[in-house]
């Protein structure tokens, strides 16, 4: 009696195992991997809500592969270790099969040794520093020669910028994009004495000495501009301060490259009408596409006042791009996934076609926007076509020779071109 009654248990326990493998298998869960609290959260919270709504429109399309979608949502707290840490989770405990998020570079790198070792996959739709090229990550942002390089280059060209102070938080995405910019500036001739750098904290908030310093370099009779790739709710008190010590865009245009609609909607914009932003999409451009996707998001929010901004954009195409690859693939398997997308195209929401390159970049268009007093922006300046994003700066000696492309026989993320020999993660 006993032995039958072990049987039993032991059916019962098997079954109740299986039906919750079938269970599971029966969704795609898709992790989110965004800051909802900590200094970041004033921009990452935002992408969490864009994955969510894509999600749910895709699942009411029938989701993939007959599966519906079912979101994994974390919160890694603007806690840079934590991302690693959230990562494993998702990968090892969820079992997610694809993961969207991230913010900032130092949170992407925290999660990509754990991405490589557990072989997960990340879209990352954030503009960042270049000098990386992962087979685990999608940058669906932009490279600096998508979005920096182009700033700069319109600083000098329409406003005759000649002096040059390059701000930023003091992380790896602002000093590479700055090391990446100061050797470009030495190549246009620009000398050292003519360029100032300097960074600040995560949530930094007294700015009073160091504008006061902005104002002084940029009044020695050469016209100055800030390049600022300063991060996070930080740029609430150094906008305003600008505006209490009465500097103008007409005295010292301000380029930002991590301020968008989402960030504007907290300010005052008064003291920043006429500043600028480099991003590769804004609210206020006039497309179907976009228009569609404005009033999608405002009803899915719930919320006629909430704006939309480039990383939501590049979450949109990565997240379109993924489910494409998906169904190319047949599978949500990460390796046939991986080489399904490479070649992957899906409209932007600026009248384009994005393309995802061999180099796990794509292709997107370069736009240069104005603040406006409704804190949206007017386009001012923008590419005739798309750019290719560059893995590898040309203007380091460091990764000059580097190229990135993840399709056969290369294979690389980065393939040395005058040892032809790849240095890195390759598979």
């Amino acid at each position: 009696m006993k032995f039958k009654k072990l049987i039993l248990a032991s059916t019962i326990i098997a079954s109740s195992l299986v039906s919750q493998a079938v269970s599971a298998a029966d969704t795609i869960k898709v992790g989110v991997l965004h800051s909802l609290s900590g200094t970041m959260a004033i921009s990452e919270t935002t992408l969490k809500d864009t994955v969510l709504m894509m999600i749910e429109e895709q699942n009411k399309k029938g989701g993939l592969l007959g599966k519906k979608l079912e979101p994994v949502v974390v919160d890694p707290a603007s806690n840079w270790p934590l991302f690693a840490e959230k990562t494993r989770e998702l990968l090892s405990k969820d079992k997610v099969d694809v993961i969207f998020g991230c913010w900032t570079s130092v949170s992407r790198k925290s999660a990509l040794p754990v991405l490589e070792e557990l072989n997960g996959l990340l879209f990352y739709p954030v503009q960042y520093e270049g000098e990386e090229s992962s087979k685990n990550v999608f940058y669906t942002g932009a490279a600096p020669n998508q979005q920096a390089i182009p700033a700069v280059d319109y600083l000098m060209n329409e406003h005759g910028v000649q002096r040059w102070v390059l701000m930023g938080t003091d992380y790896v995405y602002p000093r590479t994009t700055n090391k990446i910019l100061e050797a470009y500036l030495k190549s246009k001739g620009v000398k050292q004495q003519d360029i100032m750098i300097n960074y600040t904290p995560f949530g930094h908030s007294d700015w009073q000495s160091i504008v006061a310093e902005v104002k002084k370099f940029g009044s020695e009779g050469m016209k100055t501009a800030v390049v600022s790739t300063i991060n996070g709710d930080a740029n609430v008190p150094f906008y305003k301060e600008l505006g209490n010590q009465g500097i103008s865009a007409e005295d010292i245009p301000v380029v930002a490259f991590s301020v968008g609609e989402e960030e504007l909607s907290g300010f005052d914009t008064s003291p920043l009408v006429g500043h600028l932003a480099a991003w590769n999409y804004f609210q206020s451009v006039d497309t179907p596409e976009n228009e569609k996707f404005i009033a999608d998001w405002k009803k899915y929010i719930k919320d006629d006042k909430r704006v939309t901004n480039d990383p939501m954009e590049a979450t949109y195409i990565g997240f379109n791009m993924w489910a494409k690859a998906v169904e190319k693939a047949g599978t949500t398997d990460v390796d046939s996934v991986e080489q399904a997308m490479i070649g992957v195209t899906t409209p932007n929401l600026t009248g384009g076609i994005a393309v995802m390159n061999s180099n796990h970049h794509l292709s997107k268009p370069v736009l240069i926007g104005e603040i406006q007093e409704n804190g949206q922006f007017e386009v001012v300046s923008s590419t005739p076509d798309t750019v290719i994003g560059d893995a590898w700066s040309n203007y380091l000696d460091s990764s000059k020779y580097l190229i990135s492309d993840w399709t056969f026989p290369v294979k690389c993320g980065n393939f040395d071109t005058k040892t032809a020999k790849c240095s890195g993660q390759n598979m």
